[in-house]
């Protein structure tokens, strides 16, 4: 089968075998995949399918051999769904949480982006400066204004702040 001899049978079969598999899936969508993957299967094989002498019937053989391996493969992970408990609701974040994501929003990008990358993904300076594409005393610069303008947003008092910078996070 050519290729142009391909597209034409794929035009012709595809709606007429898309509507048997929605008959035997019962889902629209689920018989369109099917039927598509199964023409993907066939493309490879194109060149046989004439000798085959039933390409459509191939590839409806093919396309519900596929929805029923979905069909198993949900059924599986269905049964493995209702075996697993269910997890305990997690609390949202606190308040401290909160406060620290609004004041994180406070602050221009250049200078949030050097405090996230420094204090929450614990990189060096270095390591900063050569994501962001800047030298490291402008990284330096972004991180003690950052810094400063988290403290005036969290309202954190002067003697607190050295414990930020020693610890290399903020809390």
């Amino acid at each position: 089968m050519t290729e142009d001899e391909f597209d034409a049978f794929y035009a012709a079969a595809f709606p007429r075998l898309t509507g048997q598999l929605y008959a035997f899936t019962g889902d629209l969508s689920e018989a369109q995949d099917v039927v598509q993957e199964a023409f993907v299967q066939a493309w490879d094989r194109r060149h046989k399918l004439l000798v085959d002498a039933a390409p459509e019937a191939w590839i409806r053989t093919v396309a519900m051999r596929l929805a029923v391996s979905r069909w198993r493969r949900a059924k599986r992970w269905l049964e493995l769904v209702r075996r697993t408990p269910l997890p305990e609701s997690t609390p949202g974040p606190g308040p401290e949480r909160t406060a620290l994501v609004t004041a994180l929003r406070q602050l221009p990008e250049t200078q949030r982006m050097a405090v996230v990358l420094h204090h929450l993904c614990d990189l060096t300076v270095e390591q900063v400066a050569s994501e962001t594409d800047a030298p490291v005393g402008t990284v330096k610069a972004r991180l003690s204004r950052g810094r400063a303008a988290l403290a005036r947003h969290l309202a954190v008092d002067e003697a607190a702040e050295p414990t930020l910078r020693e610890s290399g996070r903020v809390r």
